[in-house]
């Protein structure tokens, strides 16, 4: 694989490496970022910059202010997972169920590495880079509070990074458009009339309902949306019922729908609530309905995304190319919603590993740490390539 890291990102390398390490040490989880973010705050102001903390509650903004020109904001995020790490690394997490089992150590530690790259080079810079380290992408949406702090005022553009261990060192993930899809969660209660096994006759079966329910819930998938879109209706929880001779009066279902265009996403929860109200009316049961909007699709813009593929190339050469997809949701999408912008991934497939065999969100989650370099080198070429003299 030909990559050609950049050579000041080269010799910081083990610097990277350091930081990624001590943060996978010390996880925190959610807004509870406190430890890593004095680490960031303190690195940045370091370099000279002006730094904000407390940005969307535990965020850091900094600001490296090289005269006229645009502002150009890139994000990492901070915040680890509530997972008892099993592996066996030398820097394992001494935080009892508490690991960065999705990378954002890596994340926080390339953002670092190409703050103080950038920051040697302020006098050739024009314009201003923002560094963006933020809380709570894990499921809380640490990005909106960013926002509203005001992360985004005067910034032209932004863009995001992940490690991504469906790819191996050397690619690059990125395309236009949906990248990642919208994440919702629901919760579905089925309300029947329970008796005995043995006599079912003026019961309402709850669990009859629900396996009816799951079923149909599946042709929105299947029938409603167009193939050619991704979607995905998945329900990951059953609960109800007492004993083996008892008919259950009460089941729970708990699942996620995922789109990546809003107006599927719209179609689904329009589907589900007429499916759930006919199989309500059908079997004569209640059934109650929480459909709860989680983050947003991924929407790289069209200009931008091709800014970032330009600069990829340089280090990557034909490793940058498109994505290895799912179905997961980001909180980058709030940013994009509101600026253009542009996330991609980095390929950090551990090596001498069956390949995809180390997951992210695993309790024996790792990477290969070269991965790092990659991505602080394209952060550093992106800048070179529109605010460089």
């Amino acid at each position: 694989m030909n990559v050609n890291i950049h050579k000041d990102i080269e010799k910081i390398s083990d610097e990277i490496i350091s930081t990624r390490r001590d943060i996978h040490k010390h996880p925190e989880l959610g807004f509870e970022v406190h430890r890593t973010a004095g680490i960031v705050a303190e690195k940045l102001k370091n370099l000279g910059m002006d730094v904000q903390t407390g940005i969307g509650k535990t965020g850091v903004v900094g600001d490296l202010k090289c005269g006229d020109g645009p502002t150009i904001a890139l994000r990492a995020d901070m915040d680890a997972l509530p997972i008892q790490e099993t592996g066996d690394l030398g820097y394992k997490s001494i935080n009892d169920r508490i690991m960065h089992a999705c990378g954002h150590d890596g994340h926080t530690a390339m953002l670092l590495g190409t703050a103080k790259v950038l920051a040697d080079k302020k006098s050739k810079i024009r314009g201003t880079v923002r560094f963006l380290f933020q809380p709570a992408e894990e499921g809380e949406g640490g990005a909106r509070y960013m926002i509203e702090d005001g992360c985004l005022d005067g910034v032209a553009e932004i863009y995001g990074i992940h490690l991504w261990n469906y790819q191996k060192f050397g690619e690059v993930g990125v395309k236009e458009g949906p990248i990642l899809a919208a994440a919702d969660e629901f919760k579905i209660t089925i309300k029947g009339v329970g008796g005995h096994g043995a006599a079912p006759q003026g019961s309402v079966d709850a669990v009859v309902v629900s396996a009816h329910l799951i079923t149909a819930l599946q042709t929105i998938v299947s029938r409603n949306t167009n193939p050619l879109e991704s979607t995905v209706v998945s329900i990951g929880m059953i609960n109800g019922g007492y004993s083996f001779n008892i008919i259950a009066d009460e089941v729970v279902l708990k699942g996620t729908a995922r789109s990546y265009t809003e107006e599927n996403r719209q179609l689904i929860k329009t589907r589900m609530q007429e499916i759930i109200d006919g199989i309500g009316q059908s079997f004569g049961a209640v059934i109650d309905f929480d459909y709860h909007d989680g983050y947003p699709p991924t929407v790289n813009d069209k200009g931008v995304y091709e800014k970032l593929l330009a600069s990829a190339k340089k280090i990557v050469g034909e490793g940058a190319g498109d994505p290895y997809l799912s179905m997961g949701g980001e909180d980058f999408s709030y940013y994009t919603q509101k600026i253009p912008g542009c996330f991609f991934f980095v390929g950090s497939a551990p090596e001498n590993q069956p390949f995809r065999s180390v997951p992210h969100h695993c309790s024996h989650f790792d990477i290969d740490e070269r991965a790092l370099m990659v991505g602080s080198s394209i952060f550093v070429q992106l800048i070179e390539d529109q605010l460089m003299t």
